[in-house]
Parts: C-alpha cells; sequence; structure tokens
C-alpha cells in the first residue's frame, strides 16, 4: 500500500490531512521567552508557581503561548499549568482573542478595617476617574496594612490612607515599586550578638534542653491554632528522616499585621529563631512562604537570606523563599505545603499530620513567622522573658493588630491578660466621635463581641466559653456609627471569595449564607441550620469558622436583623 493511503499519516497539501498535531502549537518566540526567565536550571515541578511570577512580572499576564511553551519546557500539561494558574488570585490568564488587562493594575483593600475607613467610596472613585484602557481598578482582601486604612496596591506600591489624589501622583511618578524601609540588617544584628546563640546551640547544644525552655516559657503558636510550640518538635524528631521546616508567612486573616510589622522592622530575630527549630528537628531544608501581598518583606527577606548565605550562618539553598499568589487559604498549613510543591492550595485531609507527612510527604516542622521570633528570644533571654509577665490570671505576653475606630491603629505588645478595654487604652481611646460598640478579638474568623463583654483576656482558651476564639489577635474595633450586620456580611464575604471550592459545604455555604444575609430580615432558622452543617462538615477551618460571624450576630445583635433597621454605615 502507498505511503499516502495509510490510514492516520498526515498528509500536506490539500485533503483531509493535518500539517501539524492537534491542540495548541508550540510558539518559538514564547519558548525563547519562558527559557530566558526560567534560566539554564534543571526545571522543578514543585517551583511551578515561581515560573508563573516570572511571566505574569514580565508580561503582565500569563498567555496560552506562554502556558504552552511552559508546559514544555516543564514536560507537563498545560491543563496542570492552567488548573494551578486560575486558582490564585494574582495571575492573570489571558486565552487566544481576549484581550490583556491593562499595564497597570490598582488593588483596593475591601476588609473589615477599610470598609470602615471609606475603601468602597474610593473604589468607586478611582473607576470614574481612570482610564480603564489604562488602568484596572480591583476589589482585594486584606493587605495587612490595616492600621493605615484605606489601603490599595498600585503595582507592587501600597498606598496607606489611600486617596485618589495620592493615586494619581504615584501614576503620574510611575512609582509602582514596593517601597522598603529602613530595618535591622544582618552586620547590625550581627553586631548586637545576633546569631550567637545559635552558633553555640549548633557547637555545644542538646535539642530536648532548648525544648524544655520553650515549653517552660508557655509559648504557642501565635497564627492562630494556639497549639504548644515545644510539644511540636518532639512530634517531627520522632519521624524518620529527611525532615523539613515550613514557615507560614500567609498572613492572610483580615485585620492581622504583626508579622509584617516585624518582618520589616528585625527579620533577622525571625532568621535565627527559624534557624535554631530548624536545628532542632534537624531539618534539611527551610521553607519560607511568604504571601504576595507583602513585596517589601519578599525583598527584605531575600536580601538577608543571602547575607546569611555570604556569611556562612548557612548554605547556599538551605533556606528556600516561596511566594504565594493571592490566596487567603495557604493560611492553612497543608495547603500551604500544597502550594509549596507548586499545586493548588487546597487542605489535605488529616490524619496524616504535616509533622508526619508535610512537605514531598516528608516530616514537617510548621511555626508561624512571630513564634519563631519568640523562639529566637526565649534561647537568648531565657523563658522568663514570656513567662514572667502576669495580668488577670494569664501569663505571657501578646502581639494585637488593632484597627477600626481607634485613635491610634497599631501593633501593641501587651500582656496576654489584657482586655478590649485595655488594648483600646493603649491605642489611646477611642477615634475622636466614636462610641465603642463592639469588637472582633482574632479576625473575621471569629466573629464580633459586644462592648458590654469588656473584662474578658484576649488570649488562648479565654473565649471559647463566649463561643469565639483569640485567633492571630487580629482586633478590629466597631463603634456606634458602625453596624455589626454588614459588618457580618462583609466577612462572609470575604469567605465566600477565599473559599478553595474543594468541599462543598464551605463553597456552597458561604455563598447561600452571604444571599441569606442580604435580606432586610434574616432567615434566623435556616441560617443557624446552614451554620451548623458547614461547621460539621467542611474540611478545614475556614468553613468551619466562617458561621461565627453570623452565630455572634444572631446572639449579641439580634435587633439588627429581626426587623431589617439599617444600624450604621458598614454595608
Amino acid at each position: 500500500m502507498a505511503l499516502d493511503q495509510q490510514k492516520g499519516v498526515w498528509k500536506s497539501g490539500k485533503g483531509k490531512g493535518r500539517h501539524t498535531p492537534k491542540g495548541r502549537q508550540l510558539q518559538d518566540d514564547a519558548w525563547d521567552d519562558v527559557r530566558s526567565l526560567l534560566g539554564s536550571s534543571p526545571c522543578q515541578r514543585d517551583l511551578l508557581i515561581e515560573y508563573l511570577h516570572l511571566i505574569q512580572d514580565k508580561f503582565g499576564h500569563l498567555s496560552a503561548a506562554h502556558i504552552r511553551a511552559l508546559g514544555e519546557e516543564m514536560r507537563i500539561s498545560m491543563a496542570e499549568i492552567y488548573e494551578v494558574a486560575t486558582f490564585y488570585a494574582h495571575f492573570d490568564v489571558v486565552k487566544e482573542g481576549e484581550t490583556p488587562p491593562p499595564a497597570l493594575t490598582i488593588r483596593v483593600c475591601d476588609s473589615l478595617s477599610c470598609e470602615l475607613a471609606g475603601a468602597q467610596q474610593l473604589k468607586v472613585a478611582l473607576e470614574g476617574g481612570l482610564d480603564a484602557k489604562n488602568v484596572r481598578v480591583l476589589r482585594a482582601p486584606c493587605m495587612g496594612r490595616c492600621d493605615t486604612a484605606p489601603v490599595l496596591e498600585i503595582g507592587h506600591n501600597h498606598i496607606d490612607h489611600a486617596t485618589p489624589e495620592k493615586v494619581l501622583a504615584a501614576i503620574a511618578a510611575q512609582d509602582t515599586h514596593a517601597h522598603v524601609q529602613d530595618y535591622e540588617g544582618f552586620d547590625a544584628y550581627a553586631a548586637d550578638g545576633g546569631y550567637a546563640t545559635l552558633k553555640d546551640l549548633r557547637k555545644n547544644g542538646n535539642w530536648e534542653d532548648v525544648q524544655a525552655s520553650v515549653k517552660e516559657s508557655g509559648l504557642r503558636g501565635l497564627g492562630g491554632a494556639g497549639f504548644p510550640s515545644g510539644t511540636k518538635w518532639g512530634f517531627v524528631r520522632g519521624n524518620v528522616g529527611p525532615r523539613y521546616l515550613a514557615v507560614n508567612g500567609d498572613e492572610g486573616e483580615p485585620g492581622t499585621f504583626k508579622d509584617r510589622y516585624y518582618l520589616e522592622r528585625t527579620p533577622h530575630l525571625f532568621l535565627e529563631g527559624m534557624l535554631i527549630a530548624a536545628w532542632a528537628v534537624e531539618a534539611e531544608t527551610c521553607f519560607i512562604y511568604m504571601r504576595d501581598e507583602y513585596p517589601a518583606v519578599l525583598q527584605i527577606l531575600a536580601d538577608e537570606i543571602a547575607a546569611l548565605e555570604q556569611a556562612g550562618i548557612v548554605q547556599k539553598g538551605f533556606i528556600d523563599l516561596r511566594r504565594g499568589a493571592g490566596a487567603y487559604i495557604c493560611g492553612e498549613e497543608s495547603a500551604m505545603i500544597e502550594s509549596i510543591e507548586g499545586k493548588r492550595g487546597m487542605p489535605r485531609h488529616r490524619p496524616p499530620y504535616v509533622a508526619q507527612v508535610g512537605v514531598f510527604n516528608r516530616p514537617t516542622l510548621v511555626h508561624n513567622v512571630e513564634t519563631l521570633l519568640w523562639v529566637a528570644r526565649i534561647c537568648r533571654e531565657g523563658p522568663e522573658c514570656l513567662n514572667s509577665t502576669e495580668l488577670n490570671g494569664r501569663k505571657g505576653l501578646r502581639s494585637y493588630s488593632v484597627s477600626g475606630r481607634v485613635a491610634n491603629p497599631g501593633v501593641y505588645l501587651l500582656p496576654a491578660g489584657s482586655t478590649i478595654t485595655d488594648i483600646i487604652d493603649a491605642c489611646g481611646g477611642m477615634a475622636d466621635g466614636h462610641v465603642f460598640k463592639a469588637y472582633q478579638p482574632g479576625g473575621p474568623s471569629s466573629g464580633l463581641l459586644p462592648a458590654s463583654i469588656h473584662d474578658v483576656p484576649l488570649d488562648f482558651d479565654t473565649l471559647q466559653p463566649l463561643g469565639t476564639f483569640i485567633g492571630s489577635a487580629a482586633v478590629v474595633v466597631l463603634s456606634e456609627a458602625d453596624s455589626a450586620r454588614g459588618a457580618a456580611l462583609n466577612m462572609l464575604r470575604f469567605f465566600e471569595d477565599e473559599s478553595c471550592g474543594q468541599c462543598t459545604p464551605c463553597r456552597v455555604g458561604c455563598e447561600k449564607a452571604v444571599k441569606l444575609m442580604q435580606a432586610d430580615t434574616w432567615d434566623q432558622g435556616l441560617l443557624e441550620e446552614l451554620s451548623t452543617a458547614m461547621v460539621d462538615a467542611s474540611i478545614c477551618g475556614l468553613g468551619q469558622a466562617a458561621p461565627n460571624p453570623i452565630r455572634m450576630v444572631l446572639k449579641h445583635f439580634a435587633d439588627e436583623v429581626s426587623d431589617g433597621a439599617d444600624k450604621g454605615s458598614t454595608t
């Protein structure tokens, strides 16, 4: 049989034959672009998100041609890349025939503190005053700058106390890059005794002695869960290596900004604590997962990690800095690990726990940024630096991120037994013209408490009898000018937007709750039934805690939802 008569052979010229295989064709120019960005090192599957950042940063979007070329270079399917890229809010996937986004993007934070400060009005003003062909204005979740609300990000430059005039000035000056403030660099930290403790422990230390000191201090995980920190070390050490350490720097809980505050000022106190913990569990690599909303912190860490390598304190590559891409769910430790592995940030079913099966299925110690800062202080100063402070029967210190209707928002290091009254006093009282009405004790996951509950310490284990918890100590204060039901709706809209979509109770429950909460009168029975289903059946803490704002409003602010009355400005 002649070759051109055989079935399945491509033919040239006229007829039904194909000139190319099916599917998107590899374009040489796009392939050259990707190769140039990735360099000569072999591709790693777990670096997919880092590669996507390189393309997004260079071209302002992810074109189908570049995704095709990246798949060719990594030897993985376009579908695999597409599902990861579309999971994260900071990637813009553009198909053939679609118009790429404008060169400049402005993200306006609309989380609770910024909403109280007029974020919606700011967004409307920007949309009406800027040319949509040149500038894209988007809503965005919390950027960790609640003390300077309202906040927006123009490119990678954050504008605090944002106004349209400040935005126009930044555009005119092409000021779209992150601003790094003065901070304590490696030389200054080392001159003040920094890393002496780490060096001594590496030479003469016993990890169990350090673990005992951390336990004696009473240090618990400060990302929100509050698990005893030293106890984790034993769990991880009890599993056969290789072992890893993963730092959860995805500080995405609205109202929280303490980690950013410390990293922008004393990054090496955190880094030394991390290296001490890594030594204690014999970790082979430290992964730092930092949220993309913190570009200045990412730059600081990259520079200071290089300084540590130059000084010979760590080998090159021992600290692996990873950049998030806009997904609140990656603050959940197993979702963060999935993202470190270059996947969608979807929480894992447990058990097994990450101390057994973590990064690359190896035992992994996961700590929050502030937790590791305290590890360094405990090892340098002794456990009394934390446990010698006592107030209202509680021992220790807490970093409270305080925002909303207070005179001086900011991070306040106070005794762990502090009440909301103590915290407001530390902030200089309420803002002028505002009367205390309610507060969020630990981010939207904790819901709202009324001003009448003002004498309970904001610490671990003290708020559970009230149906809430301290979480990350993200305190947002509301006044009589604000609506509790409006604040709760803001929180549920956040959860609706940030649900990873893996489980139906959370994905559908958040969406349904938002619709029910927009009614003039809440269907309290249906909302309670929905809340129970979400708490009982959601895979991770997002869906389990999302109903808290609903339940707290029904319990403490029932007058706002029973008659449809508008009790304030928050919508």
